[in-house]
């Protein structure tokens, strides 16, 4: 049961303070020039990770993402009941963070660009949603099963390595989707934004999963056997 409860903490941090750097950081009365920006936002994320990872890791892995939990899951590393539990917890942990961030909206001032820090995309660009999700998905899992393969992996460097490339894929697909690659991460914001959150929710669950798979698929080709010169 430990195990569960630091995914649920440790997703609520993620979504806490990566969505509340787009809320209340990302732009400050408006105005994007005032406030972090994308690289803040983007480096917000990643360190919750780093964070994470360095304060969870030994009791559950550090997923905090139902992506990463099916990538491990499919690589065979996991059993399926553990697997999904772990995104039930997920899914719990990021509710409670856009909970705790919603109550800070609601109860001060806010001039921010969006409420939730919620994913979405504009009007047409399903199918450019849909490929950047699963795309950068597929590089994050994947750079989380490599960097943390018992054989392969980076060691005690993996938190690092991860927290870094979540900071490089928030950088370029913020503008598009802003970046989700976490079905959990999702799922809480557009509880409590509704409208077009909501609406749009399916693909932000089912594109980083999709990435995920092929994630799965690609690191048991390429990380099996002994590695050749």
């Amino acid at each position: 049961m430990k195990k569960y409860i630091a995914e649920m903490v440790g997703t609520m941090v993620l979504v806490l303070m990566g969505c509340g750097s787009a809320v209340f950081a990302g732009s400050a009365a408006g105005e994007v020039s005032a406030g972090v920006g994308t690289l803040g936002v983007a480096f917000a994320f990643g360190l919750s990770v780093v964070a994470m990872a360095y304060t969870i890791g030994g009791i559950s892995g550090c997923h905090i993402n139902p992506a990463i939990t099916l990538g491990v899951f499919l690589s065979g590393r996991m059993s399926g009941k553990d697997a999904s539990m772990y995104m039930v917890f997920q899914v719990i942990g990021a509710i409670i963070g856009s909970a705790i961030l919603f109550a800070l909206v609601s109860t001060g001032s806010h001039g921010g660009p969006t409420a939730t820090g919620s994913n979405g995309f504009a009007d047409g660009q399903m199918v450019h949603a849909f490929i950047a999700e699963a795309v950068f998905t597929f590089i994050f899992v994947l750079v989380v099963l490599g960097s943390t393969d018992s054989k392969k992996g980076a060691g005690a460097f993996a938190g690092l390595a991860i927290g870094l490339s979540l900071v490089l894929i928030h950088i370029v697909c913020i503008p598009i989707t802003g970046t989700s690659v976490n079905p959990a991460r999702s799922i809480g914001p557009a509880l409590f934004q509704g409208g077009a959150a909501l609406s749009q929710l399916w693909l932000f669950i089912l594109a980083p999963f999709v990435g995920a798979a092929f994630s799965a698929i690609v690191w048991k080709t390429i990380g099996s056997g002994e590695q050749t010169a």
